[in-house]
């Protein structure tokens, strides 16, 4: 079950915007093997003076199109399954017209005991919902 947080500067068609939401869904689906109506997704667009995302030295710029994604769901998914999941983002989102520089992606772990879903109830602990890769 991830959650994925968008930000991304004001501007965009409302249409791009969903294209840009729908392609990090299908990554997760086709990468992480998430249902397909496990979607959590908040979109936030930012004044252009409220996005400072430079490109830690590694010597390339990026443009008012940046994206950020932050990507919450539960730990135990190796190295190489996140850096494929980085790639298979970066590609669909390119068709959605963010570049690969402008893409800025942070991915954070937690386990069964850190959600719920509904009621103040934890559903993963309670044994309501199973835990992903158990």
């Amino acid at each position: 079950m991830p959650l994925v947080r968008i930000d991304l500067i004001r501007g965009r068609s409302p249409e791009n915007i969903r294209a840009i939401a729908d392609a990090v869904q299908q990554s997760l689906i086709d990468v992480l093997k998430i249902p397909e109506r496990d979607r959590f997704q908040i979109v936030t667009q930012h004044d252009p003076d409220e996005i400072i995302a430079l490109d830690a030295g590694l010597g390339f710029q990026r443009t008012p199109g940046t994206v950020i994604i932050h990507i919450f769901t539960q730990r135990g998914r190796a190295t190489e399954e996140k850096q494929h999941l980085y790639r298979t983002l970066a590609g669909r989102l390119g068709e959605a017209d963010v570049d690969g520089k402008d893409l800025f992606i942070s991915y954070f772990e937690n386990g069964p005991d850190d959600w719920s879903f509904a009621d103040g109830r934890a559903q993963y602990v309670e044994g309501d919902l199973p835990v992903p890769g158990r």
